[in-house]
């Protein structure tokens, strides 16, 4: 069974490409709203349920944040696989820094991981919208994801790193 998002739909919530843009714990300038430090945002969800929905190959969507969940098990997948081959925390956070210097791509262009996930924009302005909600909330992600995947020693933690030879949905990573 998939574990799904908590974060049910919500008609307040902004949305950009039919992607919600859920409120983050986050010291990271960008769209998101500020979350309550004291609860879970979707990357506390997206990491803890990693190890767990990064063994199905199907992935049914419930609400339009289990399609964020989705997009962030990706992601977490990518940089487990960048950080695959890194022996300390000073060079996987060098791997992790030079991945979020890549260009974030949106719906509608050819690099987009998931090309029927989300709607395509509308307007320019909502694809750079989310461009800047996906960069944050990746950014966001690979500093919380490092804590997990690096001992408080500096050594990679076995138990996560393991992860990167998974294929999440069948889908190679490169």
């Amino acid at each position: 069974m998939v574990y799904h998002s908590s974060f049910v739909d919500d008609d307040e919530t902004t949305k950009a490409c039919g992607c919600p843009l859920l409120p983050l714990k986050t010291h990271i300038r960008g769209p998101a709203p500020a979350a309550d430090s004291d609860k879970a945002d979707i990357v506390d969800e997206a990491i803890t349920f990693f190890r767990a929905n990064v063994f199905f190959k199907n992935f049914h969507v419930k609400s339009p944040a289990d399609k964020l969940l989705i997009y962030l098990t990706s992601y977490i997948n990518i940089a487990l696989k960048r950080l695959e081959g890194c022996r300390t925390l000073a060079v996987g956070t060098k791997a992790i820094i030079n991945l979020g210097l890549e260009k974030v791509p949106v719906p509608g262009e050819p690099t987009f991981p998931f090309p029927g996930l989300f709607t395509l924009p509308q307007s320019q302005e909502e694809a750079e919208l989310l461009r800047n909600y996906l960069k944050q909330i990746r950014e966001e992600t690979s500093g919380r994801l490092l804590n997990c995947a690096y001992r408080t020693n500096g050594t990679p933690n076995k138990w996560w790193l393991a992860f990167a030879k998974r294929k999440f949905m069948n889908i190679v990573i490169l």
